[in-house]
């Protein structure tokens, strides 16, 4: 088969991007849909944040998408992190066919990542990475009997966009009632944080080379 991962510059899935095509036979990586000037059998569509023009999917026999919750719940922006933020240990991931709306295609594929609640950022990112690789390829290798997808059925739901005022912790309540805030903070890019009298202090978290 025909294989290309399509990734955003700057996102999550970038620096895992080369992973994933030396395990499909060194597919070409794009960062631009617009740039992309051939047909594929499969188009991994992985953390690319651009609208794509429905002429562009119409060039592929498939075009794949990972979305990070139990499809057609937790659609939009950052699955992983509002489900952690709300306290779950065990994430559904939905494969399927990417469509003209917000994550509505028909569902190849279904895994379920299981945390241990201690994860922290970049370790979340890791296991996020890893899931979506082995969903990739599972795709590839059982693609007989995978390839008949199924409607999404049921209620649906929608997460928005996070931005950087939701790390920011409220000083009335505990570490603990605010851990999994701090487990979902990025210490470079979003770090946690909370305001005194109108003075902002940022926090960064990591784990001790001892635990």
């Amino acid at each position: 088969m025909k294989v290309a991962i399509l990734t955003s510059k700057n996102q999550w899935f970038e620096e895992y991007a080369p992973q994933l095509a030396s395990e499909l036979n060194n597919a070409p990586i794009y960062y631009d849909h617009h740039l992309i000037d051939e047909a594929y059998d499969i188009l991994f569509i992985l953390s690319y944040h651009r609208i794509i023009e429905s002429h562009y999917l119409d060039k592929n026999k498939h075009n794949i998408v990972v979305h990070e919750s139990d499809l057609p719940l937790g659609k939009g922006w950052a699955p992983l992190f509002w489900q952690v933020l709300e306290g779950k240990d065990e994430i559904i991931f939905s494969l399927f066919e990417a469509g003209s709306g917000i994550d509505n295609g028909d569902i190849y594929l279904k895994k379920t990542l299981h945390l241990t609640g201690y994860e922290l950022n970049l370790e979340l990112r890791e296991r996020q990475a890893n899931l979506t690789i082995q969903m990739c390829r599972e795709f590839l290798i059982d693609y007989e009997k995978l390839s008949t997808p199924t409607k999404q059925s049921g209620q649906e739901s929608f997460y928005p966009k996070r931005s950087p005022k939701d790390s920011k912790l409220d000083i009335d309540l505990t570490i603990r009632q605010q851990f999994n805030l701090l487990r979902i903070a990025n210490n470079d890019n979003y770090p946690a944080y909370f305001e005194i009298d109108g003075i902002r202090y940022l926090i960064k978290i990591e784990k001790s080379i001892d635990s």
